[in-house]
């Protein structure tokens, strides 16, 4: 089995503070996609460069303090992706790609922090200009090789995956333009969201973001902000999916899906 899991942070030393490093290492995963790492090379030197006996490949913003995204992997891949071609958004250190190629099959592991534009209408436009560059990057690279993208997307794509979703249709996350990106990457530039794949029905127990603001979390009052977005032979391959409740390392809760192959 390939075990592949995927956890926005918020922050690599807040969550390392919150015990993820022992958790890690007793789930004991192939590979683990992290989003929101908030530091820099500077900051991880000598200290997060492995987790648990994982090799860390990082892509940085460069304001600090920001984004940032990592693939931590028991796997030496075969080339390392780092950002996804766009001046704006690769400046905050959003994508990174470990591939893993052989003569019979190119595959990559890719980790990807969507913007989010709840802050105001500002960073909403740019979170609409990155899905409108996002979608042909996802078509070429779905042309040359198959892949797992793991990350913090902050969209809920259906009402199921949201639990005030009646009064959050003009909030960010559930516009309607954000959801039919979804639908439209889903249906039209072929990728499955594997968890849906596994659990088609699933509400409460689907979510993996709370805010932190009332009791969000005691009263499960969440979202599913986190996929794994594979293409379809991948896909097929996934066996079973869990999210991890018992402890919080972050405001977001790690999704782990277990694929019948091995790198």
């Amino acid at each position: 089995m390939f075990k592949l899991t995927s956890l926005n942070l918020n922050g690599i030393r807040s969550a390392a503070g919150k015990g993820v490093e022992d958790w890690v290492a007793r789930t004991r995963p192939d590979c683990i996609c992290v989003q929101e790492v908030k530091a820099q090379a500077p900051d991880i030197e000598g200290r997060f460069e492995q987790l648990a006996g994982l090799t860390g490949h990082f892509h940085f913003a460069q304001k600090k303090g920001y984004s940032g995204v990592a693939v931590y992997s028991k796997h030496a891949p075969s080339d390392v992706i780092v950002g996804f071609g766009s001046p704006e958004f690769d400046a905050e250190g959003r994508y990174v790609e470990l591939r893993f190629d052989t003569p019979q099959r190119k595959f990559s592991v890719i980790s990807c922090y969507f913007p989010s534009g709840s802050s105001g209408e500002e960073r909403q436009q740019a979170k609409f200009r990155f899905l409108d560059e996002f979608d042909p990057h996802l078509v070429r690279l779905k042309a040359q090789r198959e892949f797992v993208l793991c990350g913090d997307v902050n969209i809920a794509h259906k009402e199921q995956d949201l639990k005030n979703w009646k009064g959050n249709r003009k909030n960010s996350g559930f516009l309607p333009e954000e959801r039919a990106w979804m639908g439209k990457i889903l249906s039209e530039t072929g990728l499955v969201d594997v968890y849906r794949q596994l659990q088609p029905e699933t509400t409460e127990a689907c979510y993996t973001w709370w805010s932190n603001r009332g009791q969000a979390y005691a009263k499960n009052v969440g979202w599913r902000l986190d996929y794994h977005l594979a293409t379809p032979t991948v896909a097929a391959l996934a066996r079973s999916e869990s999210i991890y409740k018992t402890e919080r390392f972050s405001d977001h809760a790690p999704i782990t899906v277990d694929y019948e192959f091995k790198l």
